[in-house]
């Protein structure tokens, strides 16, 4: 890297550049030689300040496990005039699902079905289409049924850094 190109602004012309969070290990690709992840990490850092000190319309958010630099909710009603921004709707059963999912995986369809009460065959094709879960593999029982979790577009539409950032379940009590 040049005297005349920080790293700084390399990393914000590479999060500018893409529209999907950028891990560290992808932003260090960028470079020859590649800095540290701690080099990386401080950058994003005073970039994440710089960003909120001089008031702009931007921020840079830690998301799926990368880096995004997204509009700041604040400016939505402006954005919304010009482009169609609607997080996939999903119906009540899909999110019910969804959540399941979310906070049980790995777990399997009749799994879900045990805890939903209903089949969950066309919930679980529409989760799948829509790309908000996976499948991970097959469990290591009697038919070998499909486990399913969270993809890393279920974290970019809920704006999570990682799945231990989803909040706390709390419980009712059965009294």
């Amino acid at each position: 890297m040049t005297q005349e190109t920080p790293l700084k602004r390399v990393l914000e012309a590479v999060l500018f550049t893409l529209s999907e969070p950028v891990s560290r290990k992808t932003l260090a690709k960028a470079f020859d030689p590649s800095p540290s992840y701690q080099d990386i990490e401080a950058a994003l850092i005073d970039l994440k300040k710089e960003y909120l000190l001089d008031d702009h319309a931007f921020e840079l958010v830690e998301v799926a496990d990368g880096y995004q630099l997204r509009s700041k909710v604040k400016y939505a009603p402006w954005i919304k005039r010009i482009v169609s921004l609607r997080a996939p709707k999903l119906s009540r059963s899909a999110l019910e699902t969804l959540s399941i999912i979310a906070y049980r995986q790995p777990i399997t369809r009749v799994e879900i079905e045990q805890i939903r009460g209903v089949d969950s065959t066309s919930v679980l094709r529409t989760l799948l289409d829509r790309q908000m879960i996976r499948i991970l593999g097959k469990k290591d029982v009697p038919g070998h049924p499909r486990v399913y979790g969270t993809s890393k577009a279920f974290l970019e539409v809920f704006g999570l850094k990682s799945l231990s950032h989803l909040p706390a379940i709390e419980e009712e009590n059965a009294e």
